[in-house]
């Protein structure tokens, strides 16, 4: 198939559709990569993207992916400590604004153990917590989701599409956390005002003081996640992957957890996820097709460069437009070449978009996603129409907050 022709453009935007169409739906519950590492191989079998191309791309990917699955164990073995369970101890005890202790809780979170953390282990806990305390879920439970986004602005390890970013930003991971604090400050704050106004009536209803918990401190895991966040900043500083720091992290609490028989081998191999490892690589090669085929040369010129305020704030809103068209992920791909030749500024503008952007829409991020399946689970399905709303709400004004507050970091602090 000739590369850059319309057929071929077409048939990679086809294949692409089919693997994302896999992630949302999960036929029998299979993993993403089943769906998406056939769609890998039918692209490079039809010439749709070189052999070499595919390599190359699996190569950039493959530490991103490592870094992943790294933390992914972390956040598991941690709630195998009962980090998650001592979060929803503290979430019980607080006195009044059940909100705002969901807030900070989350934020933090998602920020250090990345958003994956908050929508498969804190939701539940949440859940849990709502319901000892007779509160109304659902602010509660929506702010897990928005938060797994918004929140995850602030570092590197907080989100795969940062990871990505990061590796072609040439930021250290603390200058990159200096640059996101601001944004990621003003995008919660404005998440928070517009939640207790959407949900006020829920809100209202007063909460219940339970008989305390005994939930033990989980000292181990905390100075263990603590260690890992120092090793990220180290790692950075000495030019080493801070994959390195998150495998090291992940490795004390397997062997911990292993020498107390809490887990097999076996339950620690899996909490890595390791085909959702195999999915982000093929979603790689199969983005490459569509970007080598014409659609990269299509988005490259709506990329604004440089630092000021009406070109970083285009950039955030195309990244999130197109995010909630094809996903967060394969938006990042996209737009990452041509982000990453503007400098800092268009890269973590384009990260605000695709960040905060899937709060508008189920489809927007995976973890929207995998949020809905765990409402599910609690019999608690969420209605489109209030969650579309609020995104509508929220999405508009928490991008351009968190812009504003990127420009001024920019100025401030320098890319």
């Amino acid at each position: 198939m000739p590369p850059g022709s319309v057929i071929a453009e077409t048939s990679s935007v086809l294949l692409l559709l089919v693997v994302l169409g896999g992630a949302v739906i999960k036929p029998r519950g299979l993993p993403e990569a089943v769906t998406a590492v056939p769609a890998a191989g039918v692209a490079m079998a039809l010439g749709l993207v070189s052999p070499h191309a595919a390599r190359e791309e699996i190569s950039q990917l493959l530490p991103v992916v490592g870094f992943l699955a790294s933390i992914l164990a972390l956040a598991q073995l941690s709630d195998r400590e009962g980090l998650f369970e001592a979060a929803g101890a503290v979430l019980a005890r607080g006195r009044g604004n059940l909100l705002a202790r969901v807030f900070l809780i989350a934020s933090a979170i998602t920020a250090v153990l990345s958003l994956d953390a908050t929508v498969v282990l804190l939701t539940p806990v949440v859940f849990a917590t709502v319901a000892r305390l007779h509160a109304r879920p659902k602010p509660h439970v929506y702010a897990c989701t928005h938060l797994a986004n918004t929140a995850s602005l602030l570092l590197p390890v907080s989100n795969l599409t940062n990871l990505l970013a990061y590796t072609a930003s040439g930021l250290s991971f603390t200058r990159f956390g200096a640059l996101m604090a601001i944004p990621w400050l003003a995008a919660i704050a404005v998440e928070y005002v517009i939640f207790r106004l959407f949900f006020a009536s829920d809100l209202r209803v007063a909460e219940r003081r339970p008989p305390p918990e005994n939930a033990q401190v989980p000292f181990f895991a905390l100075a263990v996640v603590a260690a890992t966040l120092g090793g990220f900043v180290a790692a950075s500083a000495l030019g080493v992957n801070p994959a390195w720091a998150a495998f090291a992290g992940a490795v004390v609490l397997a062997v911990r957890a292993l020498l107390q028989r809490r887990v097999t081998p076996a339950e620690v191999v899996r909490s890595a996820d390791l085909p959702f490892g195999a999915f982000v690589l093929a979603l790689g090669v199969v983005v490459a097709a569509v970007v080598g085929n014409g659609l990269g040369d299509a988005v490259r010129p709506l990329v604004s460069q440089g630092t000021a305020l009406p070109g970083l704030l285009a950039v955030a809103v195309l990244a999130g437009v197109l995010a909630n068209l094809l996903n967060n992920l394969p938006t990042v791909l996209l737009l990452l070449p041509a982000a990453a030749a503007g400098g800092p500024g268009p890269l973590l503008a384009m990260l605000i978009g695709v960040n905060v952007g899937p709060n508008l829409t189920y489809v927007g991020s995976l973890a929207t996603l995998l949020w809905r399946r765990v409402l599910r689970e609690h019999d608690h399905e969420p209605a489109i129409g209030e969650f579309m709303r609020l995104g509508v709400l929220t999405v508009p004004a928490a991008i351009a907050a968190a812009v504003v507050g990127l420009w001024l970091g920019l100025h401030v602090i320098g890319g």
